[in-house]
C-alpha cells in the first residue's frame, strides 16, 4: 500500500489502546498514511476507566512537535487530550512557530468514564485562542455545552451551539450527536456557508471507547489527503460506525472499536 499522507497526532497516550494516541495510529495507519506524534500525556487505563495520568512537560511537547515537523512536514494535524494552559500555550506557539496548517481539534475534557481530562483555566485558553486556529472542531455533545454554556438537547440545541462555536472564532464545527437518546445518529456539520447533518443508524453497544479520538484522527487524514472538510467529515463517520460494527468485545467496561475496518485481509493470510 502506498502511503498517502503524512499525519501530526498531538494527544495523550492510552494504556490499554483503545483511545487517545494509540487509536490515532491506528486509524491514520489503517486508512493509508504515515502517522507522527507529539505525547501530550501518559495514562494508566483500561476500558473501567482512568487510574493515573502523568502529564509531559510542555517544552518537551513543543520539542516533539518542533523537531518531528522540521524534518517530515505534515499535511494534517489532529489535536486531542491537553490538559493544562500550559500544555495549550506551549501547543500554540509550536503550531505558530512550525507553521502548521490542516489542523483538526478534538476538544478532549472528559474521558468515557468521567475523569477529567481539561481544567477550567486551560477550557478558557482553548475557547479563546486554540479554536480560531483549527480548520474543524469536533466535540461531542457534553463537549459543546461545557464550550458554549447551554443545555443540549435536541438538533436545534446542536445548531444553536455550533452558531456559538463560530462565533467564538471556530471555522467550522462538527457536533458529534452520539449523547442524544434517538434511533437515529445525528452529526452535525456547520460553517458560516451551509450546514449538513449525517444520519446513521445508531449501534446499541457499551464499546465506544476512543470513537472521538478515533473519527477526528480518521478527518485528519482524509483532510490531509486532499478531501474537503465536509467531505472528510462523511468519510471519517463512516469509518467509525464500520469500526463500531466490528467491535472486537475487549475489557470489562466501555470496550474498544475495531480500527482495522478498513482493511481487507487477502484470504491467502496467515
Amino acid at each position: 500500500m502506498k502511503i498517502k499522507s503524512k499525519i501530526l497526532i498531538i494527544a495523550g497516550s492510552d494504556s490499554s489502546g483503545g483511545a487517545g494516541i494509540q487509536a490515532d495510529i491506528k486509524s491514520v495507519t489503517s486508512l493509508g498514511s504515515f502517522a507522527m506524534t507529539a505525547i501530550t500525556a501518559v495514562t494508566a487505563q483500561n476500558t473501567t476507566g482512568v487510574m493515573s495520568i502523568i502529564p509531559m512537560r510542555s517544552k518537551e511537547i513543543s520539542n516533539q512537535i518542533e523537531f518531528t515537523t522540521k524534518d517530515i512536514r505534515p499535511d494534517s494535524v489532529k489535536i486531542g487530550m491537553l490538559h493544562s494552559t500550559e500544555v495549550v500555550n506551549s501547543v500554540l506557539k509550536s503550531i505558530k512557530k512550525s507553521k502548521l496548517k490542516k489542523i483538526i481539534l478534538d476538544p478532549v475534557m472528559v474521558a468515557k468514564g468521567g475523569t477529567k481530562l481539561l481544567d477550567n483555566k486551560a477550557i478558557l485558553v482553548l475557547k479563546k485562542k486554540l479554536i480560531k486556529k483549527a480548520d474543524l472542531i469536533t466535540p461531542n455533545i457534553p463537549e459543546a455545552e461545557i464550550l458554549t454554556k447551554i443545555k443540549i438537547k435536541s438538533i436545534t440545541d446542536m445548531k444553536n451551539a455550533a452558531k456559538i462555536l463560530l462565533d467564538l472564532g471556530a471555522k467550522n464545527v462538527l457536533i458529534k450527536g452520539g449523547h442524544l437518546s434517538s434511533k437515529n445518529l445525528k452529526d452535525i456539520f456547520v460553517n458560516k456557508k451551509e450546514t449538513a447533518i449525517f444520519v446513521n443508524k445508531k449501534i446499541d453497544t457499551k464499546n465506544t471507547h476512543g470513537t472521538g479520538c478515533t473519527l477526528s484522527s480518521a478527518i485528519a487524514t482524509y483532510y490531509g489527503c486532499g478531501k474537503t472538510l465536509k467531505k472528510s467529515c462523511e468519510l471519517g463517520i463512516r469509518y467509525v460506525n464500520n469500526a463500531i460494527k466490528t467491535r472486537p468485545n475487549f475489557g470489562k467496561g466501555n470496550g474498544p472499536i475495531n480500527h482495522l475496518n478498513s482493511f481487507t485481509i487477502d484470504k491467502n493470510f496467515r
